[in-house]
Order: structure tokens, then sequence, then C-alpha cells
């Protein structure tokens, strides 16, 4: 019975998720498919990679941000109604767009990104440019909606905000490629007519030697690193929050509301740690793959803090009273942890 009774609220829970962004998750798993397949068998390349590679990890990264979202607003008590037009309005004015933009241009084998090479290259990437922004904005307006809610859990009520401000401001970081390199800012000085505005390198051209299948270059810095890592914050704090929820049962010192919550925080500052840290990097013409003694440095004091904060978070619990009975943290479906 009980059993029964979890299916029937893990599909009243499912059936809550935001329908316009679920179906848009689910298009652009078909796409990701077909660009994989365009991959294998067209063999234009473009900047030392496969035309269709590009759209292949935008329609992956876009597809985890449209589920994230219309998870996230599925569990939502409060301004459903609101929250609904703002999913709906990422869909139609950011996803939708952004991934079109990229595909058509990969169809054509030329560059998305930094294109002003012909006018219908510089529109596309005005297009594409409009739909971040109006990306940044709805994902900004829908996590106040979503940190205003009440949670049943209390690490997966810190993991929502503090996953989607990181989330923020790995998107934000996609401003920053859009800025002139020393070079094109010298050249627009002079007056001249450029057919690229913009890097996602720095210390070096783009379209340098790229590791396998994310193609960050390894010769200079990528501020695609950090605008990756940041992003998918949005994923992987609430996975921490339910992976604590799920050891809470085998592990006591994990049963406490309260120190699933701290812990939570704490992998919410060593991601944003982290996210910085690979930001500072490329800023310095570091290829990841690279890093200096000063990297390895600011990597090490920040494992030794995050490491230091989880070990004191987990040592106080222990020392609670009760707390080597433990109280059993009873399962539940990922629809009530939110």
């Amino acid at each position: 019975m009980g059993a029964l009774l979890q299916r029937r609220d893990f599909r009243k829970a499912t059936s809550a998720w935001h329908g316009p962004l679920s179906y848009c998750a689910a298009a652009m798993a078909v796409l990701a498919v077909g660009c994989a397949i365009g991959l294998a068998v067209d063999g234009r390349t473009l900047m030392g990679q496969g035309v269709w590679l590009k759209p292949v990890k935008f329609a992956i990264s876009l597809g985890l941000y449209a589920l994230t979202l219309a998870w996230m607003i599925g569990q939502a008590r409060r301004w459903r109604r609101t929250l609904w037009w703002l999913g709906t309005v990422t869909v139609a004015g950011f996803l939708l767009p952004e991934i079109t933009a990229i595909t058509f241009q990969a169809a054509r084998g030329v560059r998305s990104h930094f294109n002003f090479a012909t006018g219908l290259d510089e529109t596309v990437f005005m297009i594409m440019g409009g739909a971040a922004y109006l990306g940044w904005l709805m994902t900004f307006a829908m996590g106040i909606l979503l940190m205003a809610q009440r949670r049943l859990d209390r690490a997966m009520a810190w993991a929502i905000p503090l996953g989607l401000a990181i989330s923020l401001a790995g998107m934000s970081v996609g401003y920053l490629m859009t800025a002139p390199t020393p070079g094109q800012a010298a050249g627009l000085a002079r007056g001249l007519s450029l057919t690229t505005i913009g890097a996602h390198s720095v210390g070096a051209p783009d379209g340098g030697a790229g590791m396998p299948v994310t193609g960050w270059e390894t010769g200079a810095g990528d501020l695609r690193v950090a605008h990756f890592v940041g992003l998918h914050a949005l994923q992987v704090l609430p996975l921490v929050a339910i992976g604590l929820r799920l050891l809470a049962r085998r592990f006591r010192v994990l049963a406490g509301a309260g120190t699933r919550a701290a812990l939570v925080v704490v992998a919410a500052f060593g991601y944003a740690g982290l996210t910085g840290l690979v930001l500072w990097q490329a800023q310095r013409g570091q290829a990841l793959v690279h890093p200096d003694a000063s990297t390895l440095g600011a990597a090490a004091a920040l494992a030794g803090l995050v490491s230091a904060c989880a070990t004191t978070v987990l040592a106080v619990s222990a020392r609670r009273p009760g707390a080597s009975a433990g109280r059993r943290v009873p399962a539940a479906p990922v629809g009530t942890a939110a």
C-alpha cells in the first residue's frame, strides 16, 4: 500500500511539471540526436570542429535547463499562473530562438556567435543576443518567485535559490564574450568593418587547439568554462539536496534537516568558488588544462575550506543529543522535496 501511494504521489508530482518547458526539453533531446547524426555523416568543419557539434552541445545544455525549470515550476504552490507564463515566455523568447539560430548557422556552415560577416549573420547574432538577455531576465524573475515558495525540505529550500543565483552568474559570463578583444577594439577605433566582434578565448584567437567534445581552448583562456560550470548549478545543487536526503536513510548524521541544509549551503559556496576560479583562470589567458601555481594554490585553498566547513557541519551534527539514535528520514518522492 505504501509503495502504491508513493507511486501515485510521484505521478501527481510529475504531472504538475510545466508543460511547454517539458515539451521543449523533449524537442531538444530529439534535436541533439538529429545533430549528432549530422555530425557523423556531414564532414564539414568550422574552426577545426564539425559544424554540428555546437548544436548538439547547446541542445543538451538548453534541454537540461528547460527540464530543470519545468520541475521547479511544477513544485510551486504560490504564483503558479505567473510562473507558468514566465516559463512559457522563456520557451518562446529564449530557448527556441537561441537553438534555432545556432542550428540555422550550423546548416549554413558559418559561425553563429560573434559573426558580423554579412547582414544576415549580424541579424542572427543580434537575435541570439536579445534572446539571451530575455532568458536571463525570465530566469531572474522565476528565481525570485521560486525562492519565496514554502518547502517541506529545508535543504531543497536552499538549493533552488542558490542554484538559480549561481546559474544567473554563469549566464552573465556570456556577456563578457561579446566585448571586442583588444585587437578588435583597435580595429574598430580605426574605423574598420570587422567580420568578427567578440571571442570566447582570452590571449589567443578563437579556433586554436581544443579539448575533445567541449572544444575548450587548450592553448589560451576560455570563458566558456566558467559559463558552463556556473550555468549548471541549476541542476547540481538540487541534485545535492536530493542526494543528501537519500543518504540520510543510511547515515544517521544526515538525518537532521538543518544538517542537510547547511551542507547544501557549503556545496553552493564551493560551487560558486569553482565558477569564480575558472573565470579568473580564463581571464588571465590560461587554459583549463594548464593551470599555473596560483591557480592550483587557489583551488587547493577552496577545496580545503569547503572540506573544513563540511567536516564542521557533520561534527556538530554528530554531537547533538540523540544524533546516535537518529531519526529515520521517510522515503519521499522528489515532488515533496520542494
